[in-house]
């Protein structure tokens, strides 16, 4: 079986091909990038990523922790002088919303009431800010320890061909991959899309921004800061990084001027000066401007290539994050791929990618798109109605919150109701804290071997099926693995159509006693039964697979695409080819099958045939 093909080695790509390693997936990442020069003018501390705490979770699943990042103490969002939100990460107060105060400024009016941002709850982690070359770089060197995968640089795919079988690209040095499935993660200038005919529409420069980085003290260490209506100069958002660093980002006026030294500088003096008092010392390291775009692919996959990242969509205004979401791409992809590899799938699970990610997507830029005028909306009645209508200006400062805190409906997680993975609803169904079709808790559970792990430890590998028993944390394992509901529900699991885990839970927020939890690989709960239901259980696995794979055509229809104007001779290479231009060996011979039978299934087995 040959590999699946990745095409670019940005965080995405890398997260994908990580996330498929992890499943035992053989893949080959193509850098247009020469070697060497893998990060080279990407070194630069104003060029940063905020990951939210699902997938900073993810990443660090993935083998991917890096030292260079800050995690935030606190968010606090100002308008004027006046510190109108305030939101906790660290001490008693932890992810809630804490009463307004006003840091180091004097209010030039009366204390305004805390806004209403929907808390995460006690103990919710804080973002993680870190320089993009730092993410890069720690995601090449997890990847690096996986022999199954690959990274190939200066290697830019100028030509695609597709067949029952499988997908072949052709690079501008004349070298053939071959691959089972490909993955365009090569940024907004996608040639993957491009090769694909796959149209982009949406809106350009919807908003700009200067940005510095630079070291200082400013007087909410550790703490994140938006300065809405500042008394002097432009909207302002300053976030932490560590050894002191600081990024600066400007929100730009609409007319699409240039932004001069001197206006940046200027910048930097207002906002320095109003937070501080006086301009502190400073040290600027890096400076640039940048700008926010709206678009959104029509197709996300065509036949066995697909789109993620950037690649399929653009997104970032009210300091929403679309690495966040081109992370919860892969997420999506990376396990309906390895089944796809594994023991091929149906049409149904390779398009509820496509269903799933777009919808996803087309809703956060739906809201960004109907809070857009309201929150920076200029002249006329919208300038009126921000002044004098109560609580609109307060709404707006709750709306910004949340973007940057990857809450609500402009950049929280979504749920996938609708997905075409959901089985009909169960006999056996009952209600939870969690909607079928949303991210579940990370809830402690008792692992196969008898560790005591977070339920979010898990994902990322097979189907999770988690078992509600209250009592099991203080009994000793031996005593509850063979008895009650153990032992027929291991049987039952053992029996389902896909690989998957038996966790155990002492508890779920809504959960009863005896309740099964049925947990997608990448997090989303599928359905919660009452007790133990074989018939049940195996329809809820085999609707998350999409039904029974179905059988590859013998062959099929040649899908040709190359750049305009350019000529292509693509091989048919059974093989992975090398650097050289050489075919090598398939790195899907040194891939095991399925996994090994689980502990718990195991010992319930064998406490059975006991009896």
């Amino acid at each position: 079986m040959d590999p699946v093909t990745v095409v670019g080695a940005g965080p995405v790509g890398l997260a994908l091909a990580l996330a498929l390693s992890r499943h035992e997936v053989p893949v080959v990442v193509l850098d247009e990038r020469p070697a060497g020069d893998a990060d080279l003018g990407e070194r630069r501390l104003a060029r940063t990523a905020v990951l939210r705490p699902d997938t900073a979770a993810m990443l660090e699943r993935l083998g991917c922790t890096t030292a260079e990042g800050a995690r935030w103490t606190g968010w606090r969002t100002l308008r004027r002088r006046s510190t109108v939100v305030r939101v906790a990460f660290t001490g008693p107060d932890a992810g809630k919303e804490v009463a307004a105060d006003d840091g180091a400024f004097v209010p030039d009016d009366e204390h305004a009431p805390a806004e209403e941002v929907p808390d995460g709850g006690p103990g919710e982690p804080p973002p993680l800010h870190l320089p993009q070359h730092a993410l890069v770089r720690e995601l090449r060197a997890a990847l690096a320890a996986h022999e199954t995968a690959r990274i190939v640089s200066d290697s830019r795919v100028t030509a695609l061909r597709q067949d029952g079988g499988g997908v072949t690209v052709e690079t501008q040095r004349g070298v053939a991959w071959r691959a089972s499935h490909l993955v365009g993660c090569d940024g907004a200038r996608s040639t993957v899309r491009k090769l694909l005919d796959a149209r982009f529409p949406g809106r350009t420069n919807v908003e700009r921004y200067a940005v510095a980085a630079l070291r200082t003290e400013l007087p909410w260490p550790g703490e994140a800061v938006l300065q809405r209506s500042p008394l002097r100069g432009a909207e302002v958002t300053a976030r932490p990084l560590p050894d002191g660093v600081w990024r600066l980002d400007w929100l730009l006026p609409p007319d699409g001027g240039l932004v001069t030294p001197e206006a940046l500088l200027g910048h930097i003096h207002d906002s320095l000066g109003a937070w501080c008092g006086d301009v502190p010392p400073y040290e600027l390291l890096d400076t640039g401007v940048y700008a926010v775009h709206h678009r959104l692919a029509r197709r996300w996959r065509v036949g066995r290539a697909f789109l993620a990242g950037d690649a399929a969509h653009q997104l970032g205004t009210f300091g929403t994050q679309g690495l966040d979401e081109g992370l919860r791409d892969a997420g999506n992809l990376a396990w309906k791929l390895a089944l796809a590899w594994r023991h091929g799938a149906s049409e149904a699970l390779l398009d509820s990618y496509e269903e799933e990610r777009r919808e996803a997507v087309g809703c956060l830029l739906r809201s960004a798109d109907r809070a857009l005028p309201a929150v920076r909306g200029t002249g006329g009645w919208r300038a009126v109605r921000r002044s004098v209508v109560p609580g609109s200006v307060r709404g707006h400062d709750a709306i910004l919150t949340e973007g940057h805190l990857g809450r609500g409906e402009l950049a929280g997680p979504v749920l996938y109701g609708r997905t075409p993975l959901a089985p009909a609803p169960p006999a056996g169904s009952v209600p939870v804290g969690t909607p079928v079709g949303a991210p579940v808790e990370d809830v402690p559970v008792t692992a196969p071997d008898g560790s005591s792990v977070r339920l979010h430890d898990r994902l990322d590998g097979p189907l999770l099926v988690v078992l509600v028993a209250p009592g099991t944390g203080v009994w000793e394992r031996r005593h509850w693995l063979g008895a009650g509901l153990m032992p027929g529900l291991a049987a039952a699991v053992d029996g389902l159509p896909m690989r998957a885990e038996l966790l155990v839970a002492e508890g779920y927020p809504g959960a009863a006693a005896h309740t099964v939890l049925v947990v997608r690989p990448d997090g989303y709960l599928v359905a919660a039964l009452s007790g133990v239901r074989p018939a049940e259980l195996s329809a809820c696995a085999d609707a998350t697979r999409g039904g029974a794979p179905e059988p590859v055509p013998a062959t099929g229809t040649d899908l040709v695409k190359e750049p305009a104007g350019g000529t292509s001779d693509v091989a048919g290479a059974s093989g992975v080819a090398d650097a050289s231009g050489t075919s090598g060996v398939s790195g899907a011979s040194s891939v095991s099958g399925a996994g090994p039978e689980s502990a718990v299934e195991a010992a319930a087995r064998e406490a059975s045939a006991k009896r």
